[in-house]
Formats: C-alpha cells, structure tokens, sequence
C-alpha cells in the first residue's frame, strides 16, 4: 500500500468520526449558550475548565504523547512489542499516581488558583468557577486514562474508537447537564463533564483488549524506553507550560473586559478550530505514526515524502476554510448560537473574534503536522524552543492589542504568533532535514490563496443577495442563507481547482471520499 493510500485511509476514519464529533460539539455549545447566554454564567463554566485542562494537556495531552508514540511505535515498528507493553504499563501507573496528586492539589488550592487566573470576576462568579473547577479535576483523571489508551491505539493504527471517544464525551455532557441543570444551573454541565469522560475512557476498552492489552502492575524507572520518554518530554512540559501560561493570560486579560467576552472567543475558538480538527488534526494523526516509522527504520525519502503530502494537503484543505469563515462569520455564528439567551450583540462579538481567530487557521492547522513531524524525529527540544519565543510574542501582542481592538486583539495576537510558530519550524525543518519541498508548497499556498479570495468574494456576495430575499431574523432563513452560500463557495472552489489543474485536489479528494477498508 502507498503512502499516501494508507495516510489517506487512516485520515478518512478520523474525518468522518471527527465531523460526527464536532457537530455534537456544536450541538453541546447551542444547549448551553441557548440555555445561559454569553454572559458571567458561561464564563465561569469556560474559566473553570482552565486548570483541569492545563494539568491534563501538561502530563498527557501534549507532553506525554508527543513523547510516548514515538518510543512506543518504535517498539511496534522494530518487533519489540512485548517491551512497548511494559514501557506503557509502567507509564500508564505513574501519570496515574501524578493526576491523582496533582488533582488532589488542585481541589485544595482551587480558590486561590482561580483568584489568580481570572482577577476580575465578582466574587460570587469566582465562588461558582471554583465549585465547577473541583467538580472538572475528577474528569481530568479519566481523560488521562483515555489520553494513554489513545496513544497506544494509534501507534497501532487504529483510529475509529479514539475518535469516538470524544463524541460519546460530548454526548455525556449534553445528556447529564440537561437532566440536572434544572435543578443546580450550570453546574449540572460540569457534571456532565466528568460523566462524558468516563464514558470516552470506557470505548477505548474493548479495542485495547482486542489488540492484546498486556497492563502490567509494574514501576521501573530505570528502563531504557521509560528514560527515553523522560528525556523527550522535559522539553515538551516546559514548553506547554508556557503555552498554557499564554493561556492564561489571555483568561486573565479577558476577565476584566465586558461581561461574556470570555465566553465570545471560546465559542468563536471553537468555530475556528472546526476545520483544525476535521482536516488539520486527523491528517496529523493519521501520518504521525507512518512519519515515527520511516524515522525509525530510516526511510528519509519516505520520510520527506510523507511530510511534504501532509502539509500541502493541510494547506489545501484550510486556507479556503479560513477566507469562507470570515466571509460568513456573521451568517454563521447567528445560525449556530442565536437563539432564545444569546443576543444580536452576542453574535457581533462572537463574529468580530472569529475575524481575528481565522488569520491564523492555516498557521496552527499546519503546526498539528508540523510538530509531530520533528517528534517523529524524536526532537521535542526544538519545537520547545521556537514555542517559548512565539508565546513571549504571543504575550507582548496581547497587551498591545487587546486596547485598541479589545477581546478582538487577543484573537489577533493568537494568530499572529501562529504565524511565527510556523515560519520558525519549517525554516528549522528546512536545516535539520534538508529539502522539504518548499518551492512546491509556496506555490501550492499561492494558488490556492489565490483561488479561496475568489472563492470568499463569491460567498459573501451570495450570502449578501440571500438577505434580500429571505428574512435572516428567523432560523429557517438562515439557514437558507448560509446553506446557499456555503455549497456556492465549494462549487466555485473545486471548479477553480480543476481549472488550474491542482494536484492537491486529487490528494483531498483521496482522503475525503476513500472508502475505508481494513487490512
């Protein structure tokens, strides 16, 4: 099989169970906005996930899979399973025994950890963000289980269970928080949370049993691969401790902007990560064991020719995704969330953040691949290095922006040091590897910059002549109006493609309609 006929398989499974998993996603925002509104209720309930999150992304989410799949692929790719096993049952006890201490930390501190991170919150905002802060660190011990399963089971190949993982976790927080929000407000989400991450653990069981679990109740850390994760993750933590620190200052900043303004660049974060996560993240994923395969055994020109189909297919698929978004940002955001507790105002100031955010989606769709790449290498130091810098920058903008543009600075500055991240590592790409191919990607992003700023003019002006015949003040007329200018876009975008006779369009087209078959 080609490389990139198994990429494009294995991206395939992500991207159909991803798109399911974004509309619940949706679907879970709309009941809460419309339950709550865009106000100090919803930005208690984004505050409070700020912590729990950051424990998790720091020991699983980023740090340790970004070290833990390539040494456990390694194992896989060289014959040496039984090993692989052992070095994640040893890892898998350890974050273990750290989410547990760092959780029961968390809940202790809470008050104090909240004051810091959202200074200017009312003091009965603060007492609600630190009750439904305590209730998400329990969900933060279940998603580390899931994180670790998910590493094991794409280092396999296996791509559809993890997947669904995160639609039964939104479905969880739908269902629980509906039936008890009645009763304790949005506390009841939070609730939800917990419920939802239980259950994206629980599917990830059975396909580890059937790929031949081997959980060992065992705690080494002498052994080589253990020491081998140790020494690739310390860059990787220092680095996403900054990350997170940026984030954090962003929650900081925002709490002392006008009431919902946190709430308005969650939710426009999230219209904007829609494409990151279909695309961007699934066809990283999907190459980032095959890419960890050829490093080990030293297929350079697999290697690079691997690298190369996923950026420019990445480009491909989100640069039009980022100029059809600002186009419509205002027809979107009303049809998604407009309704009963969110206002007009709430989807102007959702719009005018997603303006922002938009700038910058080809930048991180691209870093999903980009970093994976140089840990395929087994180099997390380098990817570490160029964060540090961009999230300084990332900071300086932010207390540069946010008073002349206000929540829409902070949005702004997001991008921007997206931009730089980007830049930063293909340049170091570029001398750590050689060619990368980087004539044929400039001309790729050329063409198809050039081909979506049609496209977009196209779209807007469609949804434009729609608003003179329809009324967008009711939810059947916007959706007519954005379920016309969005097909209008894509006809336009693939009959530009064919016209200049793009060979992305056949790569997109492999990975968006292949049928899946398992070997």
């Amino acid at each position: 099989m080609s490389t990139g006929t198994k990429v494009a398989k294995a991206a395939g499974i992500l991207m159909v169970a991803m798109v399911f998993s974004r509309i619940i996603g949706y679907v879970r925002d709309v009941v809460i906005y419309s339950s709550f509104g865009q106000n100090n209720l919803t930005d208690a309930y984004n505050a409070a996930f700020s912590i729990p999150d950051f424990l998790y992304f720091l020991l699983v989410g980023g740090a340790l899979s970004s070290a833990f799949i390539p040494v456990f692929s390694s194992y896989i790719a060289t014959e040496k399973e039984e090993e692989g096993w052992k070095v994640a049952s040893i890892i898998f006890n350890i974050v273990i025994i750290l989410m547990l201490i760092g959780s029961t930390i968390g809940i202790i501190f809470a008050p104090t950890l909240i004051r810091i991170l959202v200074p200017g919150f009312t003091p009965e905002n603060i007492i609600l963000t630190v009750k439904m802060t305590r209730i998400m660190f329990i969900q933060a011990l279940f998603m580390a289980l899931s994180g670790i399963s998910i590493g094991i089971l794409n280092s396999y190949h296996h791509f559809l269970s993890p997947a669904i993982g995160g639609i039964v976790y939104n479905l969880g927080i739908i269902v629980v928080g509906s039936i008890l929000s009645p009763y304790i407000g949005i506390m009841g989400f939070s609730v939800g949370v917990v419920i939802g991450a239980v259950l994206s653990f629980a599917v990830q069981i059975p396909v580890l049993l059937k790929i031949g679990l081997r959980y060992k109740p065992v705690i080494d850390l002498q052994h080589p691969g253990v020491r081998k994760i140790g020494v690739l993750v310390l860059p990787v933590l220092i680095g996403l401790s900054v990350t997170q620190f940026n984030l954090f200052v962003n929650q900081n900043l925002g709490s002392n902007l006008p009431e919902g303004m946190i709430s308005a660049l969650r939710a426009a974060q999230r219209i904007m990560q829609l494409p990151i996560g279909i695309f961007a993240v699934s066809i990283a994923v999907a190459t980032f064991p095959t890419l960890t395969g050829y490093a080990a055994r030293k297929e350079k020109e697999e290697f690079k020719k691997t690298m190369s189909l996923g950026i420019r297919t990445i480009i491909f698929v989100t640069l039009p995704a980022a100029v059809g978004l600002i186009a419509l940002r205002v027809p979107i955001v009303r049809l998604l969330f407009q309704q009963r507790q969110f206002t007009i105002e709430d989807t102007q100031a959702t719009a005018y953040a997603l303006l922002f955010y938009c700038f910058g989606l080809i930048a991180y769709s691209s870093i999903q691949l980009l970093n994976r790449i140089f840990y395929s290498l087994q180099d997390t130091i380098m990817p570490v290095v160029i964060g540090v810098v961009t999230i300084v920058v990332n900071i300086i903008l932010n207390l540069t922006l946010i008073k002349p543009l206000g929540h829409g600075g902070l949005a702004l500055a997001y991008s921007l040091a997206g931009f730089v991240n980007m830049v930063a590592l293909l340049c170091i790409l570029r001398r750590k590897i050689g060619s990368i191919d980087g004539r044929k990607m400039l001309a790729s992003f050329v063409k198809t910059l050039g081909i979506s700023l049609i496209m977009g003019v196209v779209t807007y002006e469609t949804a434009q002549f729609m608003e003179t015949i329809v009324d967008v003040g009711t939810k059947m007329g916007q959706v007519i109006q954005v379920g016309v200018s969005v097909p209008v876009g894509i006809l336009v975008f693939g009959a530009l493609v064919m016209l200049f006779k793009m060979e992305e369009g056949e790569l997109a087209k492999k990975m968006l309609l292949r049928r899946v078959s398992r070997k």
